[in-house]
């Protein structure tokens, strides 16, 4: 347990009974723009995705846990590569904490958690990639001791 704001946060694994509060924290984030929703004809692929979360061996799916409700989440993927070595690199993915929780350390809480367990995990660096309109987080990321390496690149498929 962490100290954080007003109260101890439990950062745990997700459980599928989180599902409808970590749907509605994604689907309340309207700069992500990966429309997700809470609509029920949804929830099927939420669940499915959950269990092939779940069902991997090298990813994790977290929420962090105020006063016994869900206030963020994240999630990371252990990679290894032939390159540096055969290093094993972890990434963090869908890092949000709900938007009236923000302000009080849960973000930073949750990603010193994932760093600790890539450190765990034996990798070689933590890495994450940020919605270029996201300045705000940047700036967080920053403070935390992540650095700008790179630049990214995607080809949507559907």
């Amino acid at each position: 347990m962490t100290e954080v704001g007003a109260g101890e946060l439990l950062i745990r694994a997700a459980r599928r009974e989180d599902l409808p509060f970590l749907v509605a924290m994604f689907a309340a984030d309207a700069l992500g723009g990966h429309g997700d929703t809470i609509d029920d004809d949804a929830a099927g692929d939420y669940l499915q995705a959950f269990e092939r979360i779940e069902g991997s061996a090298n990813d994790r799916l977290y929420v962090a846990e105020l006063g016994g409700e869900v206030v963020g989440t994240f999630q990371t993927t252990l990679i290894t590569s032939l390159s540096a070595r055969g290093a094993t690199n972890m990434t963090i993915e869908a890092v949000q904490t709900r938007p009236d929780m923000r302000g009080r350390g849960i973000g930073a809480a949750m990603i010193r958690y994932a760093v600790e367990r890539a450190r765990e995990a034996g990798a070689r660096q933590v890495q994450l990639t940020s919605n270029l309109a996201r300045v705000d987080a940047h700036r967080f990321y920053e403070r935390l001791g992540f650095a700008k390496s790179h630049a990214g690149f995607k080809m949507k498929l559907r």
